[in-house]
């Protein structure tokens, strides 16, 4: 053993080991890295359903959290109108109809929702909001209760609503509600958390960029020049993106364009073209080819870990000779925050993947439309994002930073029958081996009599398991689910569930046995509860949990600390959950530095907020059995979730009836 050497410095080993040549017992678990995952078990579905029929779910990615503060999370979700379900069985706690509160109770609904149910801390009070938006126009936000917040609703546009983010866009610690629209050229408000409207919005209403209706949740919001406000990328339906500061004013391109603002640089496949400012749509390949961004998101991350973002954007590539529709492919473009193409690190973006599949069909009487949502996750641990997205090719495509895609990407769920597409991935390392799985769900074609099903596939794009989902519940002659999935926890176990609102069988949940290891990257629709397409930074890996003494005895009482670290912003709906070994009773002396705690049954569980560079410290005692008398570790892990998709296990270990080892310092010569 090496150390720096320094003379009279001793050093102290507590080992694992107790009498020599006996084998430390490890505390037990479902999956190992490195062994077969289990496959997801259905856990209860129909949720939010009538009696003999289900409201007709679309695009909008459940959400999970614990509104009321009582240590067990809630599903909330929508497909027309808003439900609250118990997340551990499904049951329906509450309902309001869209565009209506629970003051209305024999309200109808206003129209189908689109963008995924945002629950946040909007208005910085430490309590949990919701904020859906519709289908006739109506942006709302809920208490937790399900009754709308002061200066809400409002009603932007007669149009469908079909984008929602929330982002704290001036730092101020309240959340600004971004709202996009079919409407037309003026297609993006953005609101105050009391409902008024922000100055500078809505855009666009002038000719200083171009812009048409968003047929999708493709708004993305984030730092992107590092100054500590919010900017909002907004592709719309036509081959230009915007983006907007927080005040509405246009974020200037790259010199190279000649002074022009983002929405004034149109999306051509060739650079060149692009640069030039216009093409000749003639038909040649070169002067044709461009991206429709009416179904295309955007998407916002540090891709090669250098500190700077870059946002990555997937449309609809037409021939302008022809028009559009049809669609050639869907074109993946990865952008500097300037608007210049991605070059850095020997990676080079600026001729972007080109025919990655032409479309199965873009008739949505035959089968509901494909929506490529990119979702940004680092599948194989290089340190380096990768862009995933579904297409309207049937299948889900995954390119590295080298524009190519790797293992057996692209990974096709249609192979011969009726047409079906795929979801918005979600991404998460399930069995903790160091390489994220990618979850998509997927839909079949109308009139098939058949149901889409749940796909968990590997890092490289090969499948690991394909589950049917639940047939349709009612009248309807097909199923699957269009939405993102969401991994949460739903009950008291250690292990994830993933939660999907289905086209129609209500809202379904599955257990993921051997989950309790699991590190969520992309845990939901749009990355995030507040559907920002982007990171939020606000982050609890740094968290820890300590127990003292560390080689106890048999009646022994163990110290646990849990000690959150959040650098910013703040987390408002965090939950911890920690569950006792059997060995261990609790000794009744739960205290926390903020927040609330319980214990039941052996589990200990915490609700709170945490607020940036605020930590929280939980402690609490428990007594190790007199029974113990053989040499053994015994593990205690802790559960935390950020209330945004994201969830760390933090473990303390003991070693009982073991011993410390002293050893000597060895100077290195």
């Amino acid at each position: 053993m090496q150390t720096n050497g320094r003379p009279g410095f001793t050093m102290l080993l507590v080992l694992a080991t107790a009498l020599a040549g006996m084998a430390v017992q490890a505390p037990s678990r479902a999956a190992e890295p490195g062994t077969a995952l289990q496959p997801p078990v259905l856990k209860w579905q129909l949720g939010g359903c009538f009696n003999s029929w289900c409201e007709r779910g679309w695009y909008s990615s459940p959400a999970v959290a614990d509104l009321d503060g009582d240590g067990s999370v809630e599903v909330i979700a929508s497909a027309y109108s808003i439900v609250v379900l118990d997340g551990a069985t499904g049951a329906l706690k509450w309902r309001v109809k869209s565009g209506h509160d629970r003051s209305e109770p024999d309200a109808g609904n206003v129209g189908r929702t689109w963008p995924g149910v945002v629950v946040a801390d909007v208005d910085g009070n430490g309590d949990l909001e919701i904020v859906t938006a519709h289908g006739g126009g109506i942006v709302s936000v809920y208490d937790h209760e399900g009754y709308f917040q002061p200066g809400w609703p409002r009603h932007p546009a007669d149009g469908e609503l079909r984008g929602l983010s929330a982002y704290d866009l001036d730092g101020d610690g309240s959340l600004e509600i971004v709202v996009t629209g079919t409407a037309g050229k003026v297609n993006t408000w953005v609101y105050e958390h009391d409902g008024a409207l922000r100055p500078g919005w809505p855009q666009l209403a002038d000719d200083s960029g171009y812009a048409s209706g968003i047929y999708n949740d493709n708004a993305a919001v984030a730092d992107l020049d590092g100054d500590g406000l919010g900017e909002i990328v907004v592709p719309s339906d036509v081959h230009y993106i915007c983006a907007y500061e927080a005040g509405g004013s246009h974020v200037p391109a790259h010199p190279m364009y000649g002074g022009k603002a983002w929405g004034k640089v149109g999306i051509w496949e060739s650079q060149a073209i692009e640069l030039r400012g216009w093409g000749a749509c003639d038909g040649v390949r070169e002067e044709s080819y461009r991206t429709n961004f009416a179904h295309g998101p955007a998407a916002i991350g540090d891709v090669d870990g250098d500190g700077l973002v870059e946002v990555a954007a997937v449309g609809n590539v037409y021939d302008c000779s022809v028009g559009h529709p049809p669609g050639k492919y869907n074109g993946v473009y990865l952008f500097n925050a300037d608007r210049s193409r991605y070059a850095a690190g020997g990676y080079d973006w600026q001729a972007p993947p080109v025919d990655t599949g032409a479309p199965l069909s873009e008739d949505y009487g035959e089968i509901e439309n494909n929506q490529p949502n990119p979702a940004l996750a680092d599948l194989d641990g290089d340190g380096e994002l990768e862009i995933l997205f579904s297409s309207y090719d049937g299948r889900v495509h995954a390119f590295w930073l080298d524009r190519t895609e790797h293992g057996n990407w692209p990974y096709a769920v249609y192979t011969g029958g009726p047409y079906r597409f795929a979801s918005e991935p979600a991404v998460a390392d399930l069995d903790g081996d160091g390489h994220a799985e990618v979850i998509v769900a997927s839909w079949v074609e109308k009139g098939s009599g058949q149901t889409g099903k749940l796909h968990v596939l590997d890092s490289m794009g090969n499948p690991l398991h394909e589950i049917d989902l639940p047939p349709a519940f009612g009248s309807a002659d097909w199923n699957g689910a269009l939405a993102a999935p969401t991994l949460a926890n739903l009950d008291a176990d250690a292990d994830l569930e993933l939660v999907l609102n289905t086209a129609n069988s209500g809202f379904v949940a599955y257990d993921l046995p051997g989950t309790a290891n699991a590190r969520v990257v992309w845990g939901t629709g749009r990355g995030n509860y507040q559907r920002t397409g982007s990171f939020l930074h606000g982050t609890l890996q740094g968290s820890s949990k300590h127990v003292e003494p560390r080689l106890p005895g048999p009646g022994d009482v163990l110290h646990y600390t849990i000690r959150l670290e959040n650098p910013g912003p703040a987390l408002a709906g965090v939950r911890v959950t920690d569950t006792l070994p059997v060995e261990l009773e609790y000794q009744g002396d739960l205290w926390a530095s903020a927040g609330t705690g319980s214990e039941a049954g052996g589990v200990i569980t915490w609700t709170g907020a945490v607020a940036a560079s605020e930590p929280v410290t939980i402690t609490f005692s428990a007594r190790l059995a007199a029974q113990v008398t053989a040499p053994r570790a015994i593990v205690n892990t802790a559960l935390v979730d950020d209330g945004l998709g994201n969830v760390w296990q933090r473990s303390a270990t003991v070693v009982v009836n073991g011993r410390g080892i002293y050893l000597p310092l060895i100077n290195a010569p």
